[in-house]
């Protein structure tokens, strides 16, 4: 799984995808958990040190959702809502999107214009 160093951070991404995910009308807000996530070391092309990414899979095998954790402390994560804005009719919630880097967490919905 992940260093311990690591943990926080990423239990913290997976609170804040859950609650941005509700917030944007998930028909049934997700349980985003650490432990559901398929999570690899791979190696930071920019400096070649480890860094590690997770990838959440719903029932279906389909990828739903993933995370990347960098080596300079930096990271982002995303996780498919897939459902129209609550307060924008004319748009439709993609995904939600965090990241930050020591302790800062951003956030936003990926939209797009609903047809």
């Amino acid at each position: 799984m992940l260093p311990d160093a690591w943990l926080k951070t990423a239990e913290q991404l997976c609170r804040v995808l859950a609650q941005e995910a509700a917030r944007y009308g998930a028909p049934s807000p997700p349980a985003i958990r650490l432990q559901d996530a398929v999570c690899v070391k791979v190696t930071d092309p920019a400096n070649s040190l480890p860094s590690y990414e997770g990838t959440w899979r719903n029932p279906q095998g389909i990828r739903c959702g993933s995370f990347t954790l960098n080596s300079d402390g930096s990271y982002y994560a995303e996780y498919d809502v897939l459902n129209l804005h609550p307060d924008k009719p004319n748009w439709f919630v993609e995904a939600v999107t965090v990241w930050g880097r020591d302790g800062v967490v951003k956030t936003e919905p990926r939209l797009l214009a609903a047809v």
